[in-house]
């Protein structure tokens, strides 16, 4: 039921109703600025920094798409993270491990860590100001203020980044699904660097653990998420395979392919089609 505090006021839209007709719908505003802006298709689509990968895409990924990029723990599906670092100044949220372990994995699998900013949550959350291990997993008032302390610095990315070319990458973000909070807090987390993501036209990537967090949750966040990458491993009779499936991006006609990769000098992606 309507109160009078939701209801429209008669006069009020009955005012604006007789002012000129140059007032335009949102429809028509919308239609009007897409008219006459010029769109450059190179300037749409962003290199993942995997050119075997671009080329199966159709050039890379749609500019300010947010990626969800499940991987199956045992497999070496981080290397799609590093390689991705590649293309672009990147900002590197760290939640599983000390950032100087990541970096030694990076230049180890022969990249080059110059474009990596990297944002310790890591030590923030498991160390105290002396490097002191602490117990705070399952702690609420820790947890909440993770996400805050994570918060801060992603406006702080957004502040400092408008008209660069830029990546940010969550590694990993089961890390947050799994934090001891309201899911409430998960999705203003979520929401925030979403919004962060279109306003930077940025690619951001949340790299995540299958089966490594509430189901609920995860669904939520696929849901909402303009791209979804899925690294398998799929056990053959004298061998494993590594597959990686696309089957959601936003902007662009996805591929019903499964994709064989292998981990060699970086991503080395298989274009024969027999999975077997």
């Amino acid at each position: 039921m309507l109160t009078a505090n939701n209801t429209i006021k008669s006069d009020s839209y009955n005012q604006r109703a007789s002012e000129s007709n140059t007032d335009k719908s949102l429809y028509d505003n919308l239609k009007k600025t897409s008219e006459n802006k010029d769109y450059q298709e190179q300037d749409m689509i962003h290199t993942t920094g995997i050119a075997v990968l671009d080329r199966t895409l159709g050039g890379g990924l749609p500019a300010g798409s947010l990626t969800y990029f499940s991987a199956d723990p045992r497999s070496m599906s981080e290397i799609f993270i590093y390689q991705f670092t590649q293309s672009r100044k990147t900002y590197y949220f760290t939640t599983t491990r000390r950032p100087k372990y990541v970096f030694e994995d990076i230049v180890s699998a022969g990249f080059d860590p110059s474009n990596i900013i990297f944002v310790d949550i890591y030590s923030e959350y498991y160390f105290s100001s002396h490097g002191d291990m602490t117990e705070n997993v399952g702690n609420e008032y820790a947890d909440s203020k993770i996400i805050e302390f994570t918060e801060y610095n992603i406006r702080n990315i957004e502040n400092d980044s408008k008209g660069e070319d830029i990546n940010i990458i969550i590694d990993s973000f089961s890390f947050f699904m799994n934090l001891s909070v309201n899911p409430g807090i998960i999705k203003q987390l979520t929401n925030l660097l979403y919004e962060t993501t279109k306003n930077l036209q940025c690619l951001t990537y949340f790299y995540c653990i299958k089966g490594g967090q509430p189901e609920f949750i995860e669904n939520s966040i696929i849901f909402n998420s303009d791209v979804i990458f899925e690294a398998s491993l799929e056990r053959a009779s004298d061998k494993v395979i590594s597959t990686l499936y696309i089957p959601k991006i936003r902007g662009m006609i996805p591929s019903a392919e499964i994709i064989k990769f292998k981990i060699g000098e970086g991503v080395q992606i298989d274009t024969s089609r027999d999975i077997a």
